[in-house]
């Protein structure tokens, strides 16, 4: 052959990055065993099929070797690093010595396939598949020659759907090799499986998923499966791709090559090599007698066998039979027995809660693996993560309920009439500041109804105003067991962002300590306001809501007693009455509260030239109970239009206006019993006028029901309306102080309040229902009703920094959960989404069931009874920074708030002791077990041990064993929750469901790997920032190591620094 000597050099002279390998080697001449000279160290360059010797790197060209009809000979010996290069021209062998074993291995493969013989093999295993297109096309492209007829007839490609359960994942599959082939005869082999899909319709392969890695076997038996969701288009048509890789440096992660673009194959200097791959289509595993199939993997050129793949057909319900399987444990070098047997088991939920589940549940990511368990049987765990819509829905719900909230308060202060000018222009400033915060308010509302795309907030985005009310990282992480022997199992935890008001900032500390330091600048505020304690201002707020609430109802009842009196209806006048008067009965007893005295004399002295009359002597309760029993006619009671001022004003007025609407009730009552004795005695005999009825004053013709109840009706709705209007300003007045005293630091607390709020109560709804519709069992329902729902927060901040302000602003956020109820109600449409009412302080969540699970519910939850929650809060801070915080720092919040929630976890195992029975829990839940879980999650308590991840443990343990509802929440969700969860669920696996000791360490590995269900790029990182359009961010597979300081090094550290800082400022 003939070659250009100056195009050879020019080409031997190109920059590193051109060629396909390079670097030192020794090389020289054999002859046989014998070397003709000592091997000289020279710099090689591989191009193609051209192998540059070098004297260093930037010589010239000493020689060229042509790497044709030639084959690479390794040595088998472990410690050798050499390879020998033979001709078939017979020349003497080139010997080649690399500086290392791995160096050498990549040296081999590289020259292995530098000749143009596998250039041509892959160009016919090219052809090959571009045949097989053509064949699968060949359908397509006859249409063309059809009648425009029977081509219309044809319509669309169809393609065949694959039979599944509703909801359940359309395919899922689990995979093993055997006999895989090595580059070098004694290298064990770490491999993994990269699964990409080709759609039937668009023929692009598409890279679906990876296992994990098996290490140091030729017949890996991989724990990782794969599955395909409900929503994903995968047809019987649909082919499958399964790749083999070699991983020589486990440190390089497949993911960091799994960007490459489909066409091109990894680099063997990056990592992983390449083995084999093989193709089957979906039709043919399903449809396979035995659901299963054994394919033969080849090389890219497809003229090389490299061993074979199994692939089973997997079916969460059951298992397959066969016989026993040996595989290696790859940890220990042990041989563990695994039986495969079919065991029926029972459906966990029924097709009837699927809509308002999935209305709830959004865009789920799958993973699937099985485990041996230390019986040596196999059990198969489904593990999935979805969004919620309830991570937008809540917040805009809650929104929109402060907005009407606040709106309502600045009319009712601006309803409080004419005041004094220091007081009026107290108004005036705080009036115009809440419409500033009612704009933001509203401004928020209208820029979260413009939010399309994915519905949770990535933790990229906690900084966003916009998306302040917005929980952090909002998902369902499930795992679904099936284990042979056990029933199926469901473990379900919520995982969230710490609930903080991440845009406001920390710079200051959290809501813990800002609302102490904010009620210690209230008490001193001197001349310029009136103070009135937290508890006053919460029952302000409570009679104002009961005001608003109870008025129009017992308006309404009292239009329906005038209705029934007019249809002369014995039977609905009674009913009508018994309503009237419980309701009034409520509304009259709302006021029995020394609050509303004492604001109505505060008010009166905020009105312009106020006059005073001698102070009232207080009246206890018996006497006004005595008011209530003997009363006259409310026609001979003195009322006034409106708040008397100056010397009209009598503090005593308000005890008889008061009183007022009792005795109108009580008017009411006797009219209407004697209306119906008057009827009952008309159909025997004639009957005398009832003495009973003298102090009503009331002359009794004979005329119309209606008639003679009317007057009475309508100064019972007088009187009320007195009482409402004085009440109403009293209030009002009260909540004016409350804002006065600390503008605009107490709407700004009171903003950051409901941020904080805001995202625990999205967390809670969704958990609440998750719960409601996974516990559809007498138990649990009859403790729901009885005692109510334990919901335990697994918090992992430090008490250092800026974390310490979220670890507050968590406390109060959770704590103030506890004036949540819920209110189960049927759904009377499609729309399965729960409805939010109430105020401030006092929400009611009402959650809607379709009918056939609605029936299933005990009479007291159909009734409409209010559940409670029993929030707990438990954290264990596990970074780097709670090292600091526990050396030099402080951590007093972190047991302030986990001795005082333990005391309320305390309190609700007491209640639940107290009103559930012994057998409400099963066997291996017994009630000395839970008590002693307390005991000892008291003692670790108290002992202040650093970083005591002990607590967490007890903590999600007697949760789960209490029915409970979990949440692990750290910064952002994502490292640290990952770490926690997965070891939660692989000590569940161990303790409940007897995951084989060896397997231990393999199952966490395989829980955390980053290889997610579905295409994965860089811009679907989480750690990237970036948002995805359909796919949540796979927080939970992050292999992060938590990371713990030295004490010495820490030290070292902190000498520098100061060191540091000292000669900067000098």
């Amino acid at each position: 052959m003939r070659f250009n000597a100056k195009d050879l050099a020019l080409l031997a002279r190109r920059p590193s990055g051109c060629f396909d390998k390079e670097g030192k080697l020794k090389i020289c001449r054999v002859v046989g065993d014998e070397k003709l000279i000592e091997p000289r160290e020279r710099w090689c360059r591989l191009k193609g099929n051209l192998l540059f010797l070098m004297k260093n790197k930037s010589s010239e060209a000493s020689e060229v070797v042509i790497l044709e009809r030639c084959w690479v000979v390794e040595f088998r010996n472990k410690t050798d690093v050499s390879i020998v290069l033979k001709f078939q021209s017979g020349e003497p062998d080139l010997y080649l010595e690399a500086a290392s074993k791995p160096d050498c291995e990549s040296w081999a493969v590289a020259l292995g396939e530098a000749n143009s013989e596998g250039l041509q093999n892959k160009i016919q295993q090219l052809r090959r598949l571009i045949m097989e297109i053509k064949e699968e096309r060949s359908s397509d492209e006859a249409r063309q020659f059809l009648p425009s007829s029977q081509v219309d007839s044809l319509g669309e490609p169809q393609f065949t759907s694959i039979q599944r359960i509703a909801n359940e994942p359309k395919l899922e599959f689990s995979l093993a090799c055997k006999d895989l082939v090595a580059a070098t005869r004694d290298r064990k082999l770490n491999t993994f499986i990269q699964v990409s899909v080709v759609h039937p319709a668009e023929h692009i392969l598409t890279r679906y998923s990876s296992t994990e890695i098996v290490e140091g076997t030729r017949d890996p038996l991989f724990l990782t499966g794969v599955t395909f969701p409900p929503e994903y288009p995968i047809y019987e048509e649909t082919k499958i791709k399964l790749t083999v890789y070699d991983v020589k440096d486990k440190s390089q992660d497949t993911v960091r090559t799994s960007v490459l673009p489909d066409h091109k194959e990894p680099r063997a200097d990056v990592g992983r090599s390449f083995l084999g791959c093989t193709t089957f289509r979906v039709g043919d595993l399903v449809k396979s007698k035995e659901q299963q199939l054994t394919l033969i993997l080849r090389t890219s050129d497809g003229g090389k066998t490299v061993g074979t793949i199994e692939v089973n057909l997997v079916k969460m319900g059951e298992l397959e039979d066969g016989e026993t399987d040996h595989i290696t444990t790859d940890s220990h070098d042990q041989k563990c027995a695994l039986v495969r047997e079919c065991t029926a088991t029972e459906g966990l939920s029924g097709k009837d809660n699927l809509p308002s589940l999935n209305a709830v549940l959004k865009n789920p990511i799958c993973k699937l693996y099985r485990f041996p368990t230390a019986d040596n049987k196999w059990m198969r765990i489904r593990e999935q993560m979805a969004e919620t819509t309830l991570s937008f829905h809540v917040p805009k719900e809650l929104i929109n309920l402060h907005i009407k909230e606040d709106m309502r308060r600045n009319q009712e202060l601006k309803d409080l009439g004419e005041l004094a000018p220091h007081w009026d222009n107290m108004r005036k400033s705080v009036i115009a500041h809440c419409d500033q915060m009612l704009s933001m308010y509203q401004d928020t509302l209208v820029e979260l109804g413009k939010h399309t795309g994915s519905s949770f907030k990535s933790s990229c985005s906690k900084g966003e105003k916009t998306l302040e009310f917005i929980p952090i990282n909002l998902h369902l992480q499930r795992m679904h067991v099936h284990s042979p022997r056990l029933k199926d199992a469901l473990y379900d935890v919520i995982t969230v962002g710490a609930p903080a008001a991440h845009f406001q900032g920390f710079k200051n500390g959290g809501l813990r300590k800002l609302l102490s330091k904010f009620e210690a600048e209230r008490r001193n505020t001197g001349y310029q306001c009136i103070y009135y304690s937290p508890e006053n201002t919460a029952k302000a707020k409570e009679v104002l809501s009961n005001i608003n609430h109870l008025q129009p109802l017992i308006s309404s009842h009292a239009d329906l007693l005038l209705n029934s009196a007019s249809q002369h209806s014995p039977d609905s006048l009674k009913n009508s009455l018994k309503m009237l008067s419980e309701k009034t009965e409520l509304f009259v007893h709302a006021f029995k509260d020394q609050l509303v005295r004492s604001a109505l004399l505060a008010l009166y002295t905020a009105r312009p030239g106020c006059v005073l009359k001698k102070p009232a002597v207080p009246r206890n309760s018996a006497e006004e109970g005595d008011d209530l029993q003997h009363q006259d006619h409310p026609s001979q009671i003195k009322r006034q239009d409106s708040i008397p001022h100056h010397s009209e004003y009598d503090e005593e007025e308000w005890d008889r206006v008061w009183a007022n609407v009792g005795k109108s009730l009580n008017c009411v009552i006797a009219m209407v019993d004697r209306l119906l004795e008057r009827d009952n005695i008309s159909n025997v005999k004639e009957s005398e006028n009832d003495p009973s009825a003298a102090d009503c004053k009331v002359l009794h013709t004979g005329g119309d029901w209606y008639e003679q109840l009317y007057p009475l009706v309508i100064t019972l709705k007088d009187c009320m309306g007195e009482v409402v209007t004085r009440a109403k300003q009293s209030m009002a007045f009260v909540l004016l102080q409350e804002l006065a005293c600390g503008l605009p630091q107490c709407l700004m607390l009171t903003l950051r309040r409901d941020i904080v709020f805001s995202q625990a109560l999205a967390g809670l709804v969704c958990g609440f229902i998750i719960k409601l519709h996974t516990g559809l069992h007498e138990g649990f329902l009859q403790q729901l009703h009885t005692v109510g729902l334990l919901v335990q927060y697994e918090g992992l901040l430090s008490t250092y920094s800026e974390e310490a302000g979220m670890l507050e602003d968590m406390a109060v956020g959770i704590s103030d959960l506890q004036k949540v109820m819920f209110k189960v109600i049927e759904a009377k449409s499609e729309d399965f989404l729960p409805v939010i009412t109430g105020r401030r302080e006092h929400y009611v969540i009402e959650v809607q069931l379709p009918a056939k699970m609605f029936e299933l519910l005990p009479q007291e939850i159909k009734e409409g009874k209010l559940l409670r929650m029993y929030p707990v809060l438990f954290n264990v801070g596990i970074n780097e920074q709670q090292t600091l915080a526990e050396r030099f720092g402080d951590t007093t919040l972190q047991e302030n708030i986990n001795q005082e929630n333990f005391e309320l976890l305390k309190e609700y195992y007491k209640l639940f002791t107290e009103k559930m029975p012994p057998d409400c829990l099963p066997h291996f839940q017994e009630q000395n077990d839970l008590k002693g879980l307390l005991e000892n999650l008291h003692q670790n308590i108290q002992a202040k041990k650093r970083k005591n991840v002990e607590i967490m443990w007890l903590a999600a343990t007697i949760c789960r064993k209490l029915n409970g509802v979990r949440f692990t929440c750290c910064k952002s969700a994502k490292d640290r929750t990952s770490m926690s969860v997965t070891l939660e669920q692989c000590s569940i696996l161990r303790d409940e469901h007897q995951l084989h000791k060896d397997f231990f360490i393999r199952a966490l590995d395989c829980m955390r790997s980053r290889q997610i269900q579905g295409a994965l790029n860089e811009s679907d990182d989480p750690e990237t920032g970036c948002l995805t359009d359909n796919k949540p961010t796979s927080r939970h597979f992050y292999p992060v190591a938590l990371l713990l300081v030295s004490s010495h090094l820490l030290v070292v550290w902190l000498i520098l620094s100061l060191a540091l800082l000292l000669a900067k400022y000098q």
